[in-house]
């Protein structure tokens, strides 16, 4: 499946080049598509997926595109990233097209976040109204307070408040928000770093961390 994804990317990269500059790396244990940092696409298994957002969920939903399902621990997590068909892949004017409703839709929600940077907290991926008031505790008061302060910083706040270890899914949770992303889909790159990261502070302070 892996040369097939790598075929599939290079298609992509070819067919996709007059949205701008396309680039791959690897993402979800597949390949990721960014067209100038706006990441509209995955390659998995073979397949290409287009990312949606709110502005164009429902239009994938229409043309009856299966959406990509991540199963995390037995259970399924929907992604927002609908599987391109064969005769849309066939089709290289429509594929185009869907490509560029994807484009679109993630360029829009990338300017809509830095208009938005006093966002409240609890409207972030992962975030609860209780997460919310305990970041209010710490100083972190909305959305561009947290991404300043970043997931590692913010958790260790949490836990000296607390004075115990909140857990590792805590610090998941505080990435994903701040990335945009449900915590079961948080990037694999960003997990494994984050997963380093809490053991070494378990390590580094026994008696705090435990």
């Amino acid at each position: 499946m892996i040369n097939q994804s790598k075929k599939r990317v290079l298609e992509c990269l070819e067919l996709f080049a007059s949205l701008g500059n396309i680039r791959s790396r690897t993402q979800f244990g597949g390949f990721s598509l960014s067209a100038d940092s706006a990441m509209f696409g995955l390659v998995s298994d073979g397949e290409l997926y287009l990312r949606a957002n709110d502005d164009n969920e429902a239009h994938f939903c229409r043309k009856k595109m299966e959406r990509l399902i991540y199963r995390k621990r037995g259970m399924d997590v929907h992604l927002r990233y609908f599987k391109v068909s064969h005769d849309q892949w066939s089709d290289p004017q429509i594929l185009l097209r869907l490509a560029k409703v994807a484009l679109k839709g993630m360029r829009r929600e990338i300017e809509s976040k830095k208009n938005s940077e006093a966002l409240r907290l609890k409207d972030l991926p992962n975030l609860t109204l209780a997460l919310e008031r305990m970041l209010w505790q710490v100083g972190i008061e909305n959305s561009g307070d947290l991404r300043m302060q970043g997931a590692r910083k913010a958790y260790l706040k949490l836990c000296a408040v607390k004075k115990k270890n909140l857990g590792i899914h805590l610090l998941m949770a505080l990435e994903g928000a701040i990335l945009g992303f449900h915590e079961a889909a948080l990037p694999m790159a960003s997990r494994e770093l984050l997963t380093q990261w809490f053991n070494h502070q378990q390590d580094q302070y026994p008696l705090t961390m435990h």
